[in-house]
């Protein structure tokens, strides 16, 4: 996570931190990494959830998001406060439920997991209370209550754990969590017993810190964002290749570091998009999956409710989520919700669309 400089300056401070960045001694201002960066199409969001209850730090972080079929206004979105634990919403942004789950950073979930004996909802996050050896914390959802159960931990390596994504393939279920300095373990989870079991069955690795990522089950595709590198994909399958493929550059234009949150909008069989939160300049980067190229770019400003900036974590949805969402969900942690502490912020697919003038 970043912090914001004043877009309010002197020119002749600008020079100077402009000469002092090509030195490598600061960072440039946010509103000159703006003015650097592609042009970007603006959305507001039309929803947002409570704030997470710590205060006054960079506590929100990941959202994960839950489809009721049968009934989309219903869905669920569960949200990380890396200081506290796990938060529940509904589309409302209500909050449904707190779980004092610890130091948990990123989250996913997957439905229709065998958890011990019966199907269900299973949540995953990545739990760094021991940042020298990294643990997957699994938990338990029930739709009905929006109430999460913790169910156990399962080893994650030795170093300190920082992003989660779940997949699916021929071999079963597969956490993928990327540790800090850009190692990726692949975990495979067995949640059908009383108690969760896992092991680590491959090991990927990038140069440098990492966090976002994000599986698409159709390509069996992992994506994971270094975060002053930039976007990269590898092959998300047990017995698959472990060296990754950049997709693009943090270059300062398209995508800005910190490259952070990842998240897949399908379309169709095999097609859709990747975005990245594109944290240097509170945008977030549009990529085709069918081909890896650059789409475009847009940002959450204020609006109905207040805009997103230096997001973290993001997540996106496709299909109905009722009258406000009907043609899909995308969900943005804002790391400065005004006064008030983090939160994240509900934006409709449609929106995003139609600015970008996407396939729906």
């Amino acid at each position: 996570m970043r912090i914001s400089v004043s877009s309010l300056f002197f020119p002749a401070f600008l020079a100077q931190a402009l000469v002092a960045c090509a030195a490598g001694e600061v960072e440039a201002p946010v509103s000159v990494r703006i003015a650097n960066a592609a042009p970007a199409v603006n959305v507001t969001a039309r929803g947002e959830t409570a704030p997470v209850g710590t205060a006054n730090a960079d506590a929100a972080d990941d959202p994960a998001i839950w489809h009721n079929a049968a009934d989309p206004a219903q869905s669920l979105i569960v949200g990380t406060d890396k200081k506290a634990g796990l938060y529940v919403y509904g589309l409302d942004g209500r909050t449904r439920d707190f779980l004092d789950a610890g130091r948990v950073n990123n989250v996913d979930l997957k439905d229709g997991v065998t958890i011990d004996g019966t199907p269900g909802i299973l949540v995953v996050a990545s739990d760094r209370s021991d940042v020298t050896r990294a643990q997957v914390a699994l938990f338990r959802l029930d739709p009905a209550t929006a109430k999460l159960t913790a169910l156990g931990k399962v080893d994650g390596g030795a170093g300190e754990a920082y992003g989660m994504c779940l997949g699916r393939d021929a071999a079963g279920l597969s956490a993928f969590l990327v540790l800090k300095d850009g190692t990726i373990n692949q975990v495979l989870v067995d949640a059908s017993g009383a108690t969760p079991a896992g092991r680590i069955v491959r090991t990927m690795k990038l140069g440098t810190q990492a966090e976002g990522c994000a599986v698409d089950d159709r390509t069996h595709i992992l994506y994971v964002a270094e975060e002053d590198v930039g976007l990269w994909r590898f092959d998300a399958r047990v017995d698959g290749a472990t060296t990754p493929a950049k997709i693009a550059a943090a270059d300062g234009r398209n995508l800005v570091a910190d490259a952070e949150g990842v998240a897949i909008a399908p379309v169709g069989d095999r097609d859709g998009y990747v975005l990245v939160s594109s944290q240097g300049d509170n945008a977030y980067v549009v990529y085709r999956l069918s081909d890896d190229a650059y789409v475009g770019r847009f940002r959450v400003i204020d609006g109905p409710v207040g805009g997103a900036e230096e997001t973290d974590g993001i997540e996106v949805a496709l299909g109905d989520f009722g009258p406000a969402y009907p043609g899909g969900l995308f969900i943005a942690q804002d790391g400065h919700n005004g006064a008030a502490a983090q939160n994240f912020k509900l934006v409709a697919w449609d929106d995003i669309a139609r600015a970008l003038g996407l396939t729906r």
